[in-house]
């Protein structure tokens, strides 16, 4: 295999990652994504900015001992006026326990007079002084180019002189910085093509933001043209729109060209699972449309395609599922024909002859008229199937319930609001009524049907609602539009399931999604 054609992964999730708005990682986080990350194999994990806050403190204070990857730590040059020496935040890196410091520094003479308020011939000290005390200090520096593209198109003479400033210091890469995140892929690939009469292409890398969503083919562009060094995120996290998307990057790179990293082929089912994590650190929901590791990545709703797909994948796969560690997922839906259906069935191991599976097959289509969906609510389905050929018995029937909303002002002069519902129950022939009290009409039925059922189904204790969505179906009818509600489900087993319900009335689309709920989950804990 040629060197030449090893391209090193830089992941910056936890540095460039963190500046994106609303996430913020504990030190907990940082390591759980550092060891994930570690284990894929990538070549720098850049830990954070030493010295600029107490968590990033705190985690570069810790014995990582990565076994693949280099801990890199990322700063600023030395500040205007100052030696290295004597630099405050340069000391904090190279005191840091990081193998590897990449620093940014401007790259723009637009940049440099406007926003740092030096002299360009300033500019360049600060990054020959920089460099030159790490190559002291025997670290392995990277020099982050910041507003690069966007200063060669302004001056290009002053861009390519402070990266010549850089590469006389010893650097072991310079990446050029697309900062703005506006630069088109044709511009990337020509301005590369001038900066390697400059500098080694085995000495570039590339910094891409996706405010044109061309983060990836940025990235892909400039691997073609001769860098080596590719910078990113896992789930494309970043400033503003974020940056290069390394789950659908690496795989690109690995199963789709010739060129070959330090991440095994065999590694890249962890990513699905890496990507998943971050979701759930950020309580965020999995971006279900992701390539490569999104649940819709490999599903498929048409009836067409999925007769195509049962007979051979490759007629509408780009890869194999299993390989990125994800799985095909054959939708239910109105468009479904009869290899959606089976594909389903064959998962859940019901056995349904011919004349049934047409029967189900317009149900579904009557339902969804209705304004059910399944592709999204499996666990109705699944009951919906076991309904019809007589495989699900009813664990109880509601006779009623009512629900009363209240808004007040209480003693202590506070507003509040307090829901009480209801329920009138048959239960194994016995007649059950409860009141329950929460924080919503949907919470307090779900209390009041607890209550009723807990002493028949002891199971049911464990049985925790953790995701409601509402959805407007027809909205030219206003306050009067059927509403459907799908409500996500989970249990001490940790699995999760997700059911649905429709009506006009926007209580009973949520009770009926609860009673499939409680349904599904006896169903599952009584048929073990």
């Amino acid at each position: 295999m040629n060197d030449e054609n090893k391209i090193y992964i830089f992941d910056t999730t936890l540095r460039d990652g963190q500046q994106t708005t609303g996430v913020n990682f504990s030190v907990s986080d940082k390591m759980t994504i550092a060891k994930s990350l570690d284990e894929l194999g990538v070549d720098y994990i850049e830990g954070g900015w030493p010295g600029a806050n107490p968590t990033d403190n705190d985690f570069f204070s810790r014995n990582l001992n990565f076994s693949k990857s280099k801990f890199t730590a990322f700063g600023m040059t030395r500040r205007p006026g100052r030696s290295a020496q004597n630099d405050p935040g340069l000391n904090a890196l190279v005191n840091s326990n990081a193998s590897t410091i990449c620093l940014v520094g401007k790259s723009s003479s637009f940049q440099v007079k406007n926003a740092l308020g030096i002299s360009e011939e300033e500019n360049l000290l600060m990054l020959e002084d920089s460099f030159n005390y790490l190559k002291s200090k025997n670290k392995e520096a990277i020099y982050d180019a910041e507003h690069f593209f966007d200063g060669f198109k302004d001056n290009k003479e002053y861009a390519l002189k402070c990266l010549s400033a850089a590469l006389n210091s010893s650097v072991r890469w310079i990446v050029l910085c697309d900062t703005n995140g506006g630069t088109l892929p044709n511009e990337i690939s020509n301005i590369i093509e001038e900066v390697k009469k400059t500098i080694p292409a085995e000495k570039l890398g590339i910094h891409a933001h996706n405010d044109t969503e061309n983060g990836v083919a940025n990235a892909l562009v400039a691997i073609n043209s001769g860098v080596r060094h590719v910078q990113g995120t896992i789930n494309g996290l970043g400033e503003r729109c974020g940056n290069t998307n390394l789950v659908s990057l690496i795989p690109s790179l690995v199963l789709k060209t010739d060129f070959h990293t330090n991440i095994e082929e065999k590694n890249l089912k962890s990513l699905t699972k890496i990507s998943s994590t971050l979701s759930e650190l950020l309580n965020e929901p999995k971006i279900k449309n992701a390539p490569y590791v999104g649940e819709n990545a490999f599903s498929h709703k048409g009836g067409l395609h999925a007769s195509a797909v049962a007979k051979d994948p490759s007629t509408y796969e780009h890869i194999d599922p299993e390989l990125v560690g994800n799985s095909r997922n054959v939708i239910i839906s109105d468009q479904a024909g009869k290899a959606n259906l089976m594909s389903q069935l064959n998962k859940l191991k019901i056995d349904v002859d011919s004349e049934k599976i047409y029967q189900i097959l317009e149900l579904i289509k009557q339902k969804e008229a209705e304004g059910f969906s399944y592709d999204m609510a499996l666990a109705s389905f699944e009951l919906l199937v076991r309904r019809h050929i007589g495989q699900i018995k009813e664990y109880f029937n509601l006779n009623k319930f009512r629900v009363t909303d209240e808004r007040r002002w209480n003693a202590k002069g506070k507003l509040v609001t307090d829901s009480e519902a209801t329920v009138q129950l048959e239960v194994k022939n016995e007649e059950k009524m409860t009141v329950g009290i929460g924080n919503g009409p949907v919470n307090a039925i779900d209390s009041a049907l607890r209550q009723a059922l807990i002493d028949f189904y002891p199971t049911l204790k464990d049985l925790t609602l953790t995701d409601y969505k509402v959805m407007i179906l027809s909205s030219e009818k206003g306050t009067g539009a059927i509403t459907r509600v799908h409500i996500e489900s989970t249990d001490d087993s940790r699995k999760h399931w997700t059911t649905v319900g429709v009506s006009a009335n926007i209580i009973d689309a949520s009770y009926n999604a609860i009673f499939d709920s409680i349904t599904f989950k006896l169903f599952n804990d009584l048929n073990k």
